[in-house]
């Protein structure tokens, strides 16, 4: 095992893969990564899916039985994806067993054609759950307006989710109060609380890709590659206020475990910044880092981890962002943009997918 790795992990830091496919775990990569390379979680998306689905044969023989069976291009798509997922979890299952059920998670995302619909949200979450049928499956749910009711309803029902997509502060205090109040409907059921799993994925790198644009067209480049972080860290002040609070002790005295944060999109965009930057520098306990392979193994082999680089930078975020709107960066528009352009892209991704799975279905 990498010594950074194992620094990184006994900092709290749970390291996930943001990756998936069939290949990977026929070939037993998942299993050399969770050994060598401390990777306990899995997660995946409709772009990391088309992906895999666009490259080889792994899927060839399955999609044989489809075409077949003559099944329609949307339920191919959910038994190919719920296929690997159910793998994935049974690979990790090891790992969920040996930390009481915290890791050991794989994350499945609701169709993103959803994610403006609350109501066809949740059944889908429900439909997905059923599926998978595994303990330690985690469903995606974009961190839309309409996005919040699904997470409350879907947590209430002891469904174990990822909220996906947040960008801004604002959302994901939202989020975190959707997230307490599902289990609270879920503890006036009488539901076993500490079988109930989130973690709340907040994007970075993106934040930097949006915001550098803007601060180049202001003619301020100091400031660049500085916003991801600093969202990333307040965003983490915000989440130990929640744990502070006394509506989440009666909910952990009941047995409920913590909304972990999980830092998404740390691939690093731009190629002037450390290729390790979004790992660096969100080194925080109780956190979850989902990398890309080459971000994993770029880690391994050279992050800088010193402990905790979030909570004593609390004061260095404000000023930060103090300073990006001194600039004229119109932070609300920015993560509106950003949403917008999330579940966009999800969709793209989608579509691709149901177009690859239409173009296969031969029997």
């Amino acid at each position: 095992m990498s010594e950074i790795l194992n620094k990184l992990s006994g900092q709290g830091v749970a390291i996930w893969l943001d990756d998936i496919s069939r290949e990977r775990l026929r070939s037993g990569n998942l299993e050399q990564l969770i050994r060598d390379k401390n990777v306990v979680g899995v997660t995946s998306n409709p772009t990391i899916f088309a992906n895999a689905l666009s490259k080889g044969d792994a899927y060839d023989a399955q999609l044989h039985d489809l075409a077949v069976r003559g099944v329609d291009v949307g339920e191919a798509v959910r038994a190919i994806t719920t296929y690997d997922i159910r793998w994935a979890a049974d690979v990790l299952r090891p790992v969920y067993d040996a930390t009481g059920g915290v890791d050991g998670r794989v994350s499945l995302e609701v169709d993103p054609r959803l994610a403006r619909e609350s109501e066809k949200t949740i059944a889908e979450a429900r439909a997905l759950w059923w599926t998978v049928d595994r303990p330690n499956l985690l469903i995606k749910i974009p961190a839309t307006l309409e996005g919040l009711p699904a997470i409350t309803q879907a947590l209430s029902e002891g469904i174990s989710v990822n909220v996906t997509l947040i960008f801004s502060l604002e959302r994901y205090r939202a989020v975190m109060d959707a997230w307490l109040a599902g289990l609270e409907a879920a503890q006036a059921k009488g539901l076993n609380l500490a079988t109930i799993e989130s973690v709340a994925s907040f994007f970075v790198s993106r934040v930097d890709t949006e915001i550098d644009k803007r601060l180049d067209r202001l003619g301020k480049p100091e400031l660049k590659g500085k916003a991801g972080v600093a969202n990333a860290r307040l965003a983490y002040a915000a989440y130990e206020e929640v744990v502070n609070s006394e509506r989440w002790q009666r909910l952990r005295a009941a047995g409920a475990r913590p909304q972990r944060p999980l830092w998404a999109s740390t691939g690093v965009k731009n190629p002037e910044y450390s290729d390790t930057l979004y790992v660096d520098q969100l080194v925080a306990p109780g956190t979850v880092n989902t990398m890309p392979e080459k971000t994993l193994d770029s880690t391994a082999d050279h992050a800088n981890v010193t402990g905790d680089t979030v909570r004593p930078f609390y004061e260095q975020a404000w000023n930060t962002m103090a300073a990006l709107k001194d600039a004229g960066v119109d932070y609300d528009d920015v993560v509106k943009v950003l949403e917008d352009e999330g579940v966009e892209k999800f969709e793209a991704s989608w579509n691709e997918l149901l177009e690859s799975v239409t173009k296969n279905l031969v029997p």
